[in-house]
């Protein structure tokens, strides 16, 4: 901030305010899993309510597009917590021996 003119206020004062750096938002990446014939429905909504933190009607409803499109949206992060949330799916499902395959792409 400057002043010119005199220190009291007077009408010859300009006063200058430096503008703040604009930050921009993270790029956001979806999650998306993948239609199979082994993974069971039941466990697919257990994967959205848990690591996704889905309400069971949301859950539902994002696994019968898994399972009728063939791929569905999980959920839009920034990277990190996209390939973070994929890597847990994928532990997960290894765990409980299904083939599901969950994978991220820019939105």
């Amino acid at each position: 901030m400057s002043q010119r003119g005199p220190p009291d206020g007077g009408a010859d004062t300009v006063t200058r305010t430096r503008s703040q750096p604009k930050t921009r938002p993270p790029p956001l990446y979806k999650v998306l899993l993948h239609n199979d014939d082994y993974t069971t429905m039941e466990f697919v909504v257990s994967v959205l309510e848990t690591v996704f933190s889905l309400p069971p009607p949301a859950a539902i409803q994002v696994m019968l597009a898994i399972h009728h499109r063939g791929v569905g949206v999980a959920g839009v992060y920034p990277h990190d917590i996209a390939e973070t949330k994929a890597n847990r799916v994928m532990e997960l499902a290894r765990a409980a021996e299904y083939p599901l395959l969950c994978t991220v792409e820019p939105e």
